[in-house]
């Protein structure tokens, strides 16, 4: 199971440049609202891609969807773990939580 990160960690790690943050809904989810320096980042395209995107192994790394009850976030988070990534988190609440607390986003 992957630790969690709170929206207040999340967003320290943010304005530190501490973090990679990735948006697992893709597409037009990302498109229309994301993270502030989110990278997009599905399941489909972790293998192929997350040697290029996210080359420190060891670095944090932080994924994220809609909510609680989207699995992306959770499902991608899994699949970096079982490739070696070594710090990766979860922001379960997603941006669904970020938005209600009135924290910026960014649009592609």
């Amino acid at each position: 199971m992957t630790a969690l990160i709170s929206r207040e960690e999340l967003k320290a790690a943010i304005e530190d440049g501490t973090v990679t943050v990735l948006d697992t809904l893709g597409g037009d989810y990302y498109a229309k609202a994301h993270l502030p320096g989110a990278l997009p980042l599905v399941l489909s395209e972790v293998d192929r891609a997350a040697p290029a995107l996210l080359p420190d192994d060891a670095a944090l790394i932080v994924t994220y969807c809609t909510g609680p009850t989207c699995p992306n976030s959770g499902q991608v988070a899994d699949r970096l773990t079982a490739l070696g990534y070594t710090n990766v988190r979860k922001y379960r609440e997603g941006i669904q939580d970020w938005v209600s607390a009135g924290l910026p986003t960014e649009t592609a």
